[in-house]
C-alpha cells in the first residue's frame, strides 16, 4: 500500500499545486508589469517615448500561464467562446489556464482511480468526469453571476432614470451607475462606461455590452437607448418604465417557478432514485450488485440505464421551462 499511498499524495500535491499557481501567478505577473510599468514612468525617456508612439492606450488581456497558448486559442472560434464564458463567470483565469486545470484534474483523477477502482473503465469515467468538471463549474459561476446582474438591473435602470432627470448626460449616468452599483452590474457598466470614454461611439459600446451579458433585459435596455438616440423622446420615462416591465417579468418568472415546483421535484426524484437504490442493493447484497458489473449484459444495462436517466431528465426539464 505504499506506492499507492505515495502515488495519492504526489497527484493530490500537483493538483493543490497547479490551482494555486494558476491562481496566484496571474497576480505575480500583474504586479511585476506594474512595477515595470511604474519605473518607465519615472525616468526621463517617458515623454520621448510618448511622442514616438511606442506607448498607446491598449487594453491588455488577462495573461495565463501558458500565453501562446492563449494566442492560439484566442484565434479560433471555440477560443472565443471559451474566452466568452470565462468573461460572462466572472472568474480571472484564461484559455490556458483553464485547459491546464482540465488536463491536471482529468490525469490526476484518472490516476487515482486506476490505483483504486479494479474496473476496465473506471478511470476512463473517472477522467472524463474529472475534465468536465471546470466547465460545469464555469457554467455554474456564470448562471449565478446572470441571475446577480438580472437581480440588480432594475435598480441601475432607476439610477440612470433619476441621473437622467437631474440633468445628466447618458455617458455621466453611466459613470455614476459603475461607481455606485456592486459587482455585477458596476463593473459591466465600468466597461461600458471605459469604452465610450476612450473613444469607441456610444451605439458600439452598448452593442459590445449587449453581446457580452446576453440578457433579454439589456437588449430591451440597449434598443431602448438607441432608438431614443435617433428618434428623440424622454429617455428618462423610458428607462423608468423598462425598470416597472423587467420587475413585472420577474414577478411572473417567481410565479411560473411555484407551479412547476412539482415538476421540477419530480425529475430530481427520479434522477437520484436509481443511484440511492443501487447503493443501498451494494450494502445488502454485494454479491447480487456485482454481477451488473462483472456481466458484459449488465454493463450494458447500466450504460443503457444512464443514459434514459440522462434523457429523461432533460426532457422534464424541457417540459416544465417556461420562457418569461
Amino acid at each position: 500500500m505504499l506506492l499507492p499511498l505515495v502515488v495519492f499524495v504526489v497527484v493530490a500535491g500537483s493538483i493543490v499545486g497547479g490551482y494555486f499557481a494558476i491562481a496566484l501567478l496571474p497576480g505575480v505577473f500583474a504586479a511585476r508589469r506594474l512595477d515595470r510599468r511604474l519605473r518607465d514612468v519615472a525616468t526621463d525617456d517617458t515623454a520621448a517615448d510618448l511622442v514616438s508612439g511606442d506607448e498607446t492606450v491598449l487594453k491588455h488581456a488577462l495573461e495565463g500561464p501558458l500565453p501562446g497558448m492563449d494566442r492560439l486559442v484566442s484565434g479560433t472560434g471555440a477560443g472565443k467562446r471559451m474566452a466568452r464564458l470565462i468573461e460572462q463567470s466572472g472568474v480571472r483565469t484564461t484559455a490556458s489556464g483553464l485547459a491546464l486545470i482540465t488536463i491536471v484534474a482529468a490525469a490526476g483523477a484518472g490516476l487515482v482511480t486506476f490505483l483504486f477502482v479494479p474496473q476496465r473503465y473506471a478511470p476512463l469515467g473517472a477522467a472524463l468526469v474529472a475534465g468536465i468538471a471546470p466547465f460545469l463549474w464555469l457554467l455554474h459561476k456564470r448562471s449565478q453571476r446572470l441571475k446577480r446582474f438580472e437581480e440588480q438591473f432594475p435598480e441601475a435602470l432607476d439610477l440612470l432614470s433619476r441621473a437622467i432627470r437631474a440633468g445628466h448626460a447618458l455617458q455621466t449616468a453611466l459613470g455614476m451607475a459603475a461607481e455606485e452599483l456592486p459587482d455585477p452590474v458596476g463593473p459591466e457598466f465600468k466597461k461600458t462606461f471605459d469604452q465610450q470614454n476612450f473613444g469607441l461611439p456610444l451605439r458600439d459600446a452598448l452593442n459590445e455590452m449587449s453581446a457580452r451579458i446576453g440578457i433579454l433585459d439589456v437588449r430591451f435596455f440597449v434598443t431602448a437607448v438607441l432608438i431614443q438616440r435617433d428618434t428623440g423622446g424622454n429617455l428618462s420615462e423610458i428607462l423608468e418604465n423598462l425598470a416597472h416591465v423587467v420587475r413585472e417579468r420577474f414577478k411572473i418568472r417567481r410565479q411560473v417557478r411555484v407551479h412547476t415546483a412539482h415538476g421540477r421535484f419530480t425529475g430530481y426524484v427520479l434522477l437520484a432514485l436509481p443511484a440511492a437504490l443501487a447503493i443501498a442493493l451494494s450494502f445488502i447484497n454485494p454479491e447480487h450488485m456485482q454481477t451488473l458489473f462483472r456481466e458484459r449484459i449488465g454493463q450494458m444495462m447500466l450504460m443503457g440505464a444512464i443514459v434514459m436517466q440522462t434523457v429523461g431528465f432533460i426532457w422534464i426539464r424541457q417540459v416544465i421551462k417556461i420562457e418569461v
